[in-house]
């Protein structure tokens, strides 16, 4: 839904108070995020605990789901943002900082319920031609999941194949399978 019908600036927007769901800006206009479902973020979770478990407790990366990043022009708060350590947006002193004006490695895209599969694909490419080095698009009502990576054609991966992320993050390790196998209660 789009909130602000005239044209701003992204400094404009970064001044709009937060709300929830998130408001997300892109070429000059204002956009409010859908309310996740649980679907939507049990997927979340579980790509949040494996980020946790293959690569935070290793020091390769970390994982921040919802985080504001404002980059190209545009800034918009993926489902999960990943940065490998070397790149975790922090200061000197090690604490993180309040701005991300960086793109992710990797960001995570969850389609809810009406929300734009579209859209998501579009967010997806232009990630991938702003500096983020994989996009994953999870639609959890198709069951598919999709890869982008920079100069190259989406991918879409099949139940029993792995979200190879190796190229950015080596031995993570989650199968299409696993990943909507987690949408059912025990």
């Amino acid at each position: 839904m789009a909130v602000a019908q005239t044209q701003m600036t992204v400094e404009e927007f970064l001044k709009l108070p937060e709300e929830k769901p998130a408001l997300e800006f892109e070429d000059g206009m204002v956009s409010q995020k859908v309310s996740p479902k649980p679907n939507h973020s049990r997927i979340q979770s579980v790509f949040d605990r494996r980020f946790f478990q293959s690569a935070e407790t290793r020091k390769l990366a970390m994982a921040f789901p919802e985080l504001r990043t404002t980059f190209g022009g545009r800034s918009y708060v993926p489902d999960v943002a990943v940065f490998l350590w070397d790149r975790l947006p922090i200061r000197t002193d090690r604490s993180f900082i309040s701005d991300v004006h960086e793109p992710p490695d990797i960001v995570i895209e969850i389609v809810s319920p009406k929300q734009s599969v579209t859209a998501l694909l579009g967010k997806c490419v232009w990630y991938t031609e702003n500096g983020v080095k994989i996009a994953v698009l999870v639609d959890p009502e198709e069951q598919s999941v999709f890869l982008f990576r920079p100069d190259q054609a989406p991918v879409r991966l099949d139940s029993d194949e792995r979200i190879a992320l190796d190229d950015v993050l080596p031995e993570f390790d989650l199968t299409v399978r696993e990943l909507f196998d987690s949408l059912h209660a025990p």
